[in-house]
């Protein structure tokens, strides 16, 4: 495979470190830190505030009291679209820094960052902003001299936990959605990749959320995840990740009648027929399995081929896969940089058990 060389630098960064609870960056109540390292060199970035069960605990209070009294809830829904359109218009303005922070936190090349990942981020947040104040009941016609309605209402405070792959479209996926309904959100971060996380969330709060609306708890599975799972001040718990984590996650919430919503992974198959162009069937294939290094919950992890044109499918397929540049991720022409960890490798990537 091609090596790229002469690596593009980063700019100089700066790293939120801290966790955001009620509009507040503040240490973790222990005082535990915890490494976030650079795929490509395996080097320590930075060190990271590591929250546990007593943030989780403070977080959620702070978003349900801006839920239940504070402004958020009683905000007009098109002010809370607005907001969430100025913080895309902020998204928009600093693309060129979350995407370089991206890269740097999770590794993928900064050309997919820039040019996949952002946009998306800023076209999902656009998207949901209009959605604000068109979420409408209905009125339901029945016997008798009645005006009889449903009108929905927010479901409250929503916790999030989001995986590493695709750290800012999962945060967009996440916060814009509860935002627009008139939740509050305490999001985990993987704790792989938060870097990114915790800068919109600078973000956010440069845009003008109240305090308490979006809170970010960084911290591990057992410890902040769970607590998160299982506080009784949770109505809803959003996770993205993989099946067995999603099976502990639902035996935590039943005790508290919690609603969840899951998305996780899958074997997704490509299939070639003879009729087909197949060198767009073998661009489609490529991307489908390599795209963000197969770390993607619907990568084309299988391939059916039509017998007829199967050898000609994969030499054309085998010729392509040697042609991908490896390299620095900072450098644009690099098409395959690094897996998130040594773990993720020797596991071939796939993180999903499903």
């Amino acid at each position: 495979m091609a090596t790229v060389t002469e690596p593009r630098r980063q700019t100089k960064q700066s790293f939120q470190t801290k966790l955001l609870i009620d509009g507040q960056w503040r240490d973790a109540a222990s005082g535990k830190t915890f490494a976030t390292v650079n795929p490509a060199t395996e080097e320590v970035i930075t060190e990271v505030a590591e929250g546990d069960a007593a943030d989780i605990d403070l977080a959620v209070k702070a978003a349900r009291r801006a839920f239940d009294s504070g402004p958020w809830r009683k905000m007009d829904a098109r002010d809370r679209g607005r907001l969430i359109t100025r913080l895309a218009d902020l998204v928009e303005e600093n693309i060129d820094e979350l995407a370089e922070l991206e890269t740097l936190d999770n590794g993928k090349p900064l050309a997919e960052a820039r040019n996949g990942d952002l946009p998306m981020v800023v076209d999902t947040f656009r998207y949901y902003a209009g959605w604000a104040d068109k979420i409408q009941g209905q009125t339901i016609p029945v016997r008798g001299n009645y005006f009889t309605y449903t009108r929905k209402e927010p479901v409250g405070v929503a916790g999030q936990i989001i995986p590493w792959n695709f750290p800012l479209m999962m945060v967009a996926w996440k916060w814009a959605p509860a935002l627009a309904s008139g939740c509050t959100i305490v999001m985990k971060p993987a704790e792989q990749t938060p870097l990114s996380v915790l800068k919109l969330g600078e973000i956010a709060m440069q845009a003008g959320f109240p305090n308490g609306v979006i809170n970010i708890v960084n911290g591990f599975g057992p410890t902040a995840g769970a607590a998160l799972v299982a506080h009784p001040g949770v109505d809803k718990i959003a996770f993205t990740g993989e099946g067995t984590t999603a099976k502990i996650i639902m035996r935590s919430a039943v005790e508290t009648m919690k609603r969840m919503t899951m998305e996780l992974g899958g074997k997704s198959p490509n299939i070639v027929f003879a009729d087909a162009d197949l060198d767009k069937a073998v661009d489609g294939a490529l991307l489908g399995i390599y795209l963000n290094q197969g770390q993607c919950c619907c990568a084309g992890s299988r391939l059916f081929v039509q017998e007829e044109v199967h050898d000609e499918f994969l030499g054309k397929l085998a010729a392509k896969v040697d042609a991908r540049a490896l390299g620095d991720p900072f450098d644009l022409k690099t098409q395959q940089k690094h897996q998130i960890s040594r773990v993720s490798f020797n596991n071939k990537g796939c993180w999903y058990t499903d």
